[in-house]
């Protein structure tokens, strides 16, 4: 048998199987802009992100457990679902930017309206730790890369949706390789006063308002695994001769 033919028969015998996800948050917070690191919202009802109209800024922190996901997929679609709850500005840019460390969610809620924060607990994250407060972020604020995945305009209460390429890749690299899931910052438009937006958090009473995450992905039927293995096989003994 020819290696053209193995090929063929490859893909014939071993189609694709896709599969999609919708992956609730494992953690979320909210780094409340303060010197001291002492306030977070680790099971709050919402989260934040932008700017208030004390010109204090909320970083928002979200991760999702892909464990739910075979090993060896690949990942082709991305959609991240965040609820705004409350809003006082006009539509502004909202973006996800892949956190560079670990962070933490601890037993911190912030009753009310929940943009004051509350006293951080152990383990929490803050604008000055990844984990209060054992463990410090390298920068005030903490550490995410410059260059956002995706970026959304958010105007009032309802559903946004985010979704990129980037995303797609950010989210393959963690299936690839757990250790390296730390999330995403939600980072609003900072510059802006009163631009602060506040979504959902996973504990959120609303079970319908709940942050999520869809991945759609294919993985390699056996068939194929193995006539690929075998046509790489003959293709080599035929370089050979």
């Amino acid at each position: 048998m020819t290696f053209a033919a193995i090929g063929t028969l490859a893909v014939v015998a071993g189609t694709v199987r896709a599969g999609t996800v919708t992956l609730s948050a494992s953690a979320d917070n909210t780094l409340y802009q303060d010197a001291t690191g002492s306030l977070s919202n680790g099971q709050g009802e919402s989260f934040f992100a932008g700017n208030t109209a004390l010109e204090e800024l909320r970083r928002g922190l979200i991760r999702f457990d892909f464990s739910a996901i075979p090993a060896g997929s690949t990942v082709t679609g991305v959609t991240l679902t965040l609820n705004c709850t409350r809003s006082i500005s006009l539509a502004e840019n909202v973006s996800l930017h892949r956190s560079l460390q670990s962070w933490g969610e601890g037993a911190s809620n912030a009753l009310g309206e929940g943009g004051r924060g509350a006293t951080a607990e152990p383990g929490d994250a803050t604008w000055v730790h990844r984990f209060s407060d054992t463990s410090s972020w390298d920068a005030l604020g903490g550490d995410f890369e410059n260059t956002g995945s995706a970026t959304s305009a958010v105007a009032g209460i309802g559903a946004y949706t985010w979704s990129s390429n980037d995303m797609i890749s950010d989210v393959q690299n963690w299936v690839n390789d757990a250790s390296g899931n730390h999330g995403w910052f939600v980072l609003g438009a900072e510059s802006v006063a009163g631009s602060a937006k506040r979504f959902a958090s996973r504990e959120n009473t609303v079970l319908s308002l709940r942050p999520s995450l869809e991945v759609t992905y294919v993985i390699p039927g056996p068939g194929a695994l193995g006539l690929f293995a075998v046509g790489a096989i003959a293709a080599g003994r035929r370089r050979r001769r």
